[in-house]
């Protein structure tokens, strides 16, 4: 099997669903954080296969009445960024291949470089939510960088012309 021919992505039809989830979550997203994850979400039962209270003890497999909104923005958004980081282009040849695993090298070197200093340096819940984030920086970082660089690759072709 030749990985360059990126029989590893998904179709490229799914890359605007991908865009439209992505954003969507990712602005819902910052406004859980800017209102210090305040919303107010109607209230559910879920299943926990796991939960642990704040200084109290753990239990498994219950029913628990929770927000899920935070739960729905991260699966939105971990869902949306793999659709656009993984999905065809138009023309997915040898050279866009080549972008897409530099990017995610790129996304990856700076993500863990970002978590090593956090780690050295943040403590507490400041960690905490550094980690909360790291859940989602190296899929926003990769698409940043990724998209970046397919705009100036096209950008340059463009140009020759």
């Amino acid at each position: 099997m030749n990985i360059m021919k990126g029989n590893y992505l998904l179709p490229h039809s799914y890359r605007k669903f991908g865009w439209v989830l992505f954003l969507i979550t990712l602005v819902a997203g910052i406004v859980l954080v800017a209102s210090d994850y305040e919303l107010e979400w109607p209230q559910f039962h879920t299943l926990a296969i796991y939960t642990d209270e704040i200084l109290g003890s753990g239990s498994w497999f219950q029913i628990m009445e929770t927000d899920l909104g935070d739960e729905l923005i991260s699966i939105g958004l971990i869902i949306g960024g793999i659709l656009v980081g993984f999905s065809k282009e138009r023309i997915e040849d040898e050279f866009i291949a080549s972008i897409r695993l530099k990017s995610l090298v790129w996304a990856t070197y700076v993500n863990y470089s970002v978590l090593l200093f956090a780690t050295a340096f943040i403590y507490g819940m400041g960690f905490f939510n550094v980690m909360v984030f790291n859940m989602f920086t190296l899929l926003v970082i990769f698409i940043i960088k990724y998209q970046w660089s397919l705009y100036r690759f096209r950008k340059s072709y463009a140009n020759e012309e």
